[in-house]
């Protein structure tokens, strides 16, 4: 027996992912709407004032998939609905989507509840009675039930109700489908980098949604700000600045003997500031690393970056170097390195493109600088800390 929950994980990553594709071109066409993943179904569209849309979704990995006339997806999807319907929890009105990766056959019931030419909803009437009078399947009993106790009127509305999008694109396929809606919102070649980004965050507010019981649907406004502002960040002068990066907790014990730790300790800089120190040349290293694998950035657009901090690093230290003198105490020197070190800490440092604002990357880069020694705090730190190397 197969106890595999693949099959399962990727129906409701499918559902997920195809939330948001439908998402997206819904706020293509400018509409407000709010979505919910599994409450009346797998995923639910309402439009302020308006009957809601209802959406199950099947996927399948064979493409040989078909969906006959007593196809277990469809008379689940059509029992749920008429259970929705009876006792009042959809409400009248309502449009089911039924979106499967599977195929339905020429003359049968998918096939008369599609939309276009084929759409004949008296003759799907017709098969629904046709299948619930002479069909065996054992599992599909409970929506044969749910069908038979609607009257002729009520048959009819619900096949009116109900379109089936078949041949629907797999989980993969959904790629070159979601890269079409938002091509507008990242250069081509960025385009993953941005979907990436995009999903991360629909993932993480439909786990909210469904793990909080008085969590709000996700509204329109809310995946309009976040393209917006991942938009503005894959712009030309931007760069995007992840969350995950951001708030890593970070073990400052595998930290302990780096140079830039050492260097801090020359100059007697208190635990909680190293610990500061840490975080930002993580988060500085991180995201830095991910620019570079993701294309936003080139090794040589890093280093002349690198370039303009060590240049903005070395006014203050010459100055500090000519206020100092050659006749400093030991005391003199620390306290002026310490100076120094807090206009890394605190003041505004040249970014590495004009739309990154987050003081963390460069904060974070004078620490890697300050590991392989490019800058330092101490007036003779080369010296002091060379033999380290």
């Amino acid at each position: 027996m197969d106890f595999s929950a693949a099959p399962s994980l990727v129906g409701y990553l499918f559902q997920c992912r195809y939330a948001l594709l439908e998402s997206l071109q819904r706020l293509r066409r400018s509409e407000e709407f709010s979505v919910s993943i599994e409450t009346l179904d797998d995923v639910v569209f309402d439009g302020e004032g308006e009957a809601a849309d209802i959406l199950q979704t099947k996927h399948h990995i064979s493409r040989t998939a078909n969906l006959t006339d007593a196809s277990p997806d469809l008379w689940k999807s059509i029992r749920i609905w008429c259970e929705g319907l009876a006792n009042g929890s959809i409400p009248e009105g309502s449009s089911f989507f039924l979106i499967t990766t599977a195929g339905s056959s020429e003359g049968g019931i998918a096939y008369y509840l599609k939309a276009g030419t084929s759409r004949d909803t008296r003759r799907a009437v017709e098969r629904l009675n046709a299948t619930v009078d002479s069909s065996t399947n054992k599992s599909n009993e409970a929506a044969y039930s749910a069908f038979r106790q609607l009257t002729p009127e009520q048959k009819l509305s619900l096949a009116e109700a109900i379109i089936v999008l078949d041949n629907a694109p797999t989980i993969t396929d959904l790629d070159a489908e979601l890269k079409e809606v938002v091509f507008y919102a990242a250069p081509s070649r960025h385009l993953d980098s941005f979907l990436q980004r995009l999903e991360g965050w629909w993932l993480r507010r439909i786990i909210q949604h469904l793990m909080k019981s008085d969590s709000m649907p996700v509204l329109s406004e809310e995946l309009d700000a976040e393209t917006e502002r991942l938009r503005e960040q894959f712009k030309q002068d931007n760069l995007p600045i992840d969350d995950d990066v951001m708030s890593a907790s970070v073990d400052a014990s595998g930290y302990q003997d780096r140079m830039f730790v050492q260097q801090l300790r020359l100059i007697e800089v208190g635990n909680p500031r190293i610990f500061h120190a840490i975080r930002n040349f993580f988060r500085a290293f991180e995201q830095r690393s991910r620019w570079v694998r993701e294309d936003l950035i080139l090794q040589g657009d890093l280093s002349r970056y690198e370039d303009r901090l060590i240049e903005e690093w070395d006014i203050y230290f010459q100055q500090m170097h000519d206020q100092l003198g050659d006749t400093a105490t030991e005391d003199a020197k620390r306290k002026a390195a310490e100076t120094l070190y807090r206009w890394v800490e605190t003041n505004s440092h040249p970014p590495i493109r004009q739309g990154v604002t987050e003081p963390a990357i460069s904060r974070g880069s004078y620490q890697m600088l300050a590991d392989r020694l490019k800058v330092g705090w101490h007036p003779e730190f080369l010296e002091r800390l060379k033999h380290l190397l």
